[in-house]
């Protein structure tokens, strides 16, 4: 069996040192071997170490004086601490200053093997824990994730419009996630805590919806044998999201808008009138203005709607929020499927960052946890995902953004002289060739992370 784990190994006693060296490289660990703490530094700090084995007792500086480094690192590694049976209230010591474990001399070679495998499991249970953590953390606003600056501009939207009480109008290309932008108006507002009742516009027969949506008073028609409350009275107090407006017939629009303007509904057979305190938000992928044009839709409802408008971006707009939300759903897959999937490959992960996602963050999401249910490695790859985003890997225009970089000199006409964009093209090209294609030493030298380099090729 292989490993990919990494051991620093710290033992004087250079018999032992070279059991457990073999012992450990025969269950097919990498081991770097010392024989003192002072000698174990530079491959502590220099290597990335996913298991630090020590003795106690070594010449010079002792086992604990590695606990300090080995700490300061991230990830830092577990630690596991060997020492003679006669100190063991120095190794209890070594524990409560950060050792993760200690084993007692003479070892007992299995139960060492077994040790160090139930360390290392968890130190990437730990790992994988805080990797969830940080995905489902990065710059949620109430379950929508975003970092580019156009969510971070609707996010200061949506608090702005969340003081105030008007109806709003959210806009935005199927699935952009509008859903999630009402609830967060509504949490966001002093309604949050209140009723919020969701509709869709679409999903109700035409002859239904004025009872639906304002309840109807018992007898109103055949088989109404009871008064029923409307959508906009169970929302009371509270905010009723509208959901593709653009569906809603003419005939309720009116009703609609009256309701709007003085708060006031009449269920279905009723005489009486019911004052109501609720605030709609109504959201649609039709552009209302031409649907206003085309009489489908009441000018006046139209206006009434839009003082407060919220534009909810397209994914291929915010591109540097696919490796964010990628990783949110492949997280969220893991933790639903209990799975451990590491990742995306780099030719993956370009894919996915060349693709327009005509679906959007609904069309990541499906794709996502398609190809993690058909991965069998640990990393998800380019075949996994669907074929339409893996021909989206390679440049769709054929061009090649290589070539020199300028020279420039005084005297050189002002229209000749490339924009700073090309340059930056040209030059993150010509490193990614003396790399041969490796994008994280071209990232490392660049200065960038790799998400930044996929965005700037891109």
């Amino acid at each position: 069996m292989t490993h990919t784990e990494h051991l620093l190994l710290v033992e004087d006693d250079s018999g032992l040192r070279e059991l457990l060296q073999e012992e450990l490289e025969a269950e097919g660990y990498q081991v770097t071997a010392c024989s003192s703490a002072e000698e174990a530094l530079t491959p502590l700090q220099q290597a990335e170490i996913d298991l630090l084995i020590s003795d106690l007792r070594l010449p010079g500086a002792d086992g604990l004086s590695l606990l300090p480094p080995a700490q300061a690192l991230s990830p830092a590694p577990a630690v596991l601490i060997i020492t003679a049976f006669g100190s063991v209230q120095q190794a209890v010591n070594a524990l409560q200053n950060g050792a993760d474990d200690f084993l007692t001399k003479p070892l007992e070679i299995d139960h060492f093997l077994l040790t160090v495998k139930r360390l290392l499991e968890n130190r990437r249970l730990r790992r994988e824990v805080q990797r969830y953590r940080s995905i489902m953390a990065v710059e949620q606003f109430h379950g929508i994730i975003g970092q580019s600056s156009g969510m971070r501009r609707l996010f200061q939207h949506i608090r702005q419009m969340a003081s105030a009480d008007g109806p709003v109008l959210i806009q935005g290309e199927s699935g952009t996630g509008k859903e999630l932008v009402a609830r967060a108006v509504h949490e966001e507002s002093v309604r949050a805590g209140k009723p919020y009742m969701v509709v869709n516009c679409g999903g109700i027969p035409a002859e239904l919806m004025e009872s639906e949506f304002f309840g109807h008073a018992a007898g109103a028609y055949t088989g109404a044998r009871k008064a029923r409350a409307g959508l906009f009275q169970q929302a009371e107090g509270g905010t009723l999201m509208l959901d593709e407006i653009g569906e809603m017939p003419l005939a309720l629009q009116a009703k609609l808008l009256r309701a709007l303007q003085d708060g006031h509904v009449r269920p279905v057979g009723s005489d009486h009138e019911i004052q109501l305190d609720v605030r709609v938000i109504a959201a649609t992928n039709r552009n209302l203005a031409e649907c206003v044009e085309q009489g489908s839709f009441r000018e006046d409802l139209f206006y009434r709607l839009e003082t407060f408008t919220l534009e909810v971006p397209p994914l291929r707009e915010r591109s540097d929020d696919i490796g964010y939300l990628a990783d949110f759903f492949l997280a969220r897959f893991n933790a639903r499927q209990q799975r451990q999937l590491k990742g995306f490959t780099d030719a993956a992960l370009q894919a996915l960052l060349h693709y327009p996602f005509p679906g959007n963050v609904r069309e990541l999401q499906n794709a996502v946890e398609r190809a993690a249910t058909f991965t069998q490695g640990a990393l998800i790859e380019l075949p996994n995902l669907p074929e339409r985003m893996q021909a989206a890997s390679s440049d769709p225009a054929g061009n090649s953004p290589g070539g020199p970089l300028p020279s420039l000199g005084p005297g050189q006409p002002l229209e000749q002289l490339p924009s700073l964009e090309s340059v930056q093209r040209r030059y993150i090209h010509q490193v990614l060739d003396a790399t041969g294609g490796n994008k994280r030493k071209a990232a490392d030298i660049l200065g960038i992370t790799r998400r930044t380099l996929y965005r700037w090729i891109e």
